[in-house]
Formats: structure tokens, C-alpha cells, sequence
């Protein structure tokens, strides 16, 4: 199957690979192959690859075992990560209280360097992953930690909580920020159940204390 995504799905694809190394063998879904892929999977993966992602990293190679499922979440996904009206710095920040909450390594490793680009304070990020509430966040960020973890802890969100954070977000950036964890759960439930390694070089969460 031929299609003008081709040459750069080849390029990416082996490039995940090349990443990956030995440690791709450990995983419970190995990676995809083109010429392992059923039509409806390739269109996927052709998709991913050519939008803003440009990779088959993290749950992709997972979720293609169920292509139209893989299909309808990377689209949510692309919505939440690049065209969602929460702020990239706190949409980042997010997605690492996410990935401390369920000890998800490689989403930690591929959302810091995000993060930290974003403009997220490395000492913000690193009492995150000591498991502390953050000091010295700003009043945005502090407003985002207390909605997502009180969210998780409690699966509810009292009254101050959600007054912060509507005054930081709006009411569609607290509906973005709720589909943003949600969505990440489920990727760090992939990732973990997959037991997608991270590279070897990339910032890893210590362990639990």
C-alpha cells in the first residue's frame, strides 16, 4: 500500500524503532512493522505520522492493535495537546501530575522536556516527581495542581477548587483540563500495561518514597 505519507511513516517508524533499542523487547505489544500492519492500521499509523505528533511513540503501537479506536483517541489527543485553550504551560504541568499519579515513566520522559519548554520551573517539576505539592508555583499553576489532584484523589472537585480554577481557564479550559486527564490516564494505563520503556537517556520519575 502505497501513499504520499510513505517515505516520512518509513523515516518515523524506523526511527522509533532505532529509540526503542533493546528495551522494546520487554514490551507486551511488539512494535509494528509496515509490512505487519493491516490496511486499517497503516492509515492509521500514516495518519499519526504526518500530523503534528510525527511519531509512533508512547501508546500508538498499543492502541493499533485496535485500529479505530487508535484512530478516535489520537485524534482527541492531538486536540488536547496542540489546539486545547488551556495554556501550554499548564496543559504540560498537567500531563506530568498525570504521569507522577500513575508512575508512568515514558510519558514523564517525553512531556518534561515539554514542560520545561513550555516554561514550567524545573523546581516545580522536580518536587512533582519527588510526589510533594510543588512551592513557589505560580497562582495558574497552583490552581491547576489543586483541580487535578483533588479531581483524582476524590473523584470530585469542591467548590474552591473548581472557583480557581475557572478563573484561570474559563469554563472551556476546566473542560479541556478534565478531558486532558482523562485522556492522559488512559494513556498512562496503556503505557504501564504495555510496559512501554522510555529511551535510556531520557529524565526518568524516581521511585514512590
Amino acid at each position: 500500500m502505497r501513499t504520499s505519507t510513505g517515505p516520512l511513516f518509513a523515516a518515523a517508524l524506523g526511527a522509533g524503532i532505532a529509540a526503542g533499542g533493546a528495551a522494546a523487547a520487554a514490551e507486551r505489544f511488539p512494535q509494528l512493522s509496515p509490512e505487519q500492519m493491516t490496511p486499517a492500521q497503516r492509515k492509521v499509523a500514516e495518519a499519526i505520522v504526518a500530523g503534528p505528533r510525527k511519531s509512533l511513540g508512547g501508546p500508538f503501537n498499543t492502541w493499533l492493535r485496535s485500529p479505530e479506536l487508535a484512530d478516535k483517541l489520537q485524534q482527541v489527543g492531538e486536540h488536547l495537546r496542540f489546539h486545547s485553550s488551556v495554556p501550554p504551560r499548564l496543559n504540560e504541568f498537567a500531563i506530568l501530575i498525570t504521569a507522577r499519579a500513575w508512575d508512568a515513566d515514558y510519558e514523564w520522559s517525553a512531556h518534561y522536556p515539554l514542560a520545561m519548554k513550555a516554561g514550567l520551573a524545573p523546581a516545580v517539576a522536580a518536587d512533582l516527581a519527588a510526589g510533594r505539592r510543588p512551592a513557589g508555583m505560580a497562582a495558574d499553576e497552583a490552581a491547576v495542581y489543586d483541580f487535578v489532584t483533588e479531581l483524582r484523589a476524590t473523584r470530585r472537585v469542591g467548590d474552591p477548587a473548581f472557583a480557581a480554577a475557572k478563573a484561570v481557564l474559563g469554563e472551556q479550559g476546566v473542560v479541556d483540563l478534565i478531558a486532558l486527564s482523562g485522556y492522559y490516564d488512559l494513556v498512562s494505563m496503556t503505557l504501564n500495561t504495555a510496559q512501554v520503556a522510555s529511551p535510556p537517556d531520557a529524565p526518568k520519575l524516581p521511585p514512590r518514597r
